[in-house]
């Protein structure tokens, strides 16, 4: 009975699948792209804002 409540929470590959073709219907191929980029620069700068904190939060700590 524990194992399979394990899976149930998991993602398998057919999952995936579905996902893909069901996101592949909504923006179409020429969107997906467009979308990738946005989503990479994004993290790309959250990365950035989130070195530069770290600095800040040092200086704090030290006085």
């Amino acid at each position: 009975m524990y194992s399979l409540s394990v899976y149930y929470g998991m993602i398998g590959g057919p999952q995936v699948i579905i996902i893909v073709v069901v996101i592949l219907l909504l923006f179409g191929g020429r969107k997906i792209p467009e979308l990738m980029k946005g989503l990479g620069s994004g993290i790309k700068e959250f990365k950035n804002a989130a070195k530069e904190e770290e600095p800040e939060e040092k200086l704090d700590n030290k006085k």
